[in-house]
């Protein structure tokens, strides 16, 4: 397992960007793409939200074994992006409501992502096979 402890700031999105497809190895050229648009989500709500804010700290961690895992942690805000409604995709942009389209193409582009609290830390886990 690699780890990186990162102030959490839009500014550091690159770092973890560049760590995230450091750790990909194996996977496809698509797969990359997926992986990187969901750390980007994920790291910029957590530098944007988690902190109220405030400066803080997240831990990326990567455990690449054929696929990739990905768990993001944060002391922030507790906060279950998961326990939030799916947005309905099927209504006109104007019609929907503000939010959540981002983890729910995280959702959709990931074999498995999921969400536990463990004392004061959000930890957030994405996951993709090989194909």
């Amino acid at each position: 397992m690699k780890e990186m402890l990162i102030q959490a700031q839009v500014e550091n999105l690159d770092r973890v960007l560049e760590f995230v497809e450091t750790e990909a190895g194996e996977l496809s050229a698509k797969e990359r793409s997926q992986i990187a648009i969901a750390a980007e989500e994920i790291f910029v709500n957590i530098a944007r939200y988690a902190y109220e804010g405030e400066s803080g700290e997240a831990t990326v961690r990567i455990v690449a074994d054929g696929g990739i895992t990905i768990e993001f942690e944060d002391s922030g805000t507790p906060y279950d992006p998961l326990a939030k409604e799916d947005p309905d995709v099927t209504l006109p942009a104007e019609e929907r409501q503000i939010g959540g389209l981002g983890v729910f193409m995280v959702k959709k582009m990931m074999d498995s992502v999921d969400y536990r609290r463990e004392g004061n830390k959000n930890i957030m886990t994405i996951r993709k096979g090989c194909s």
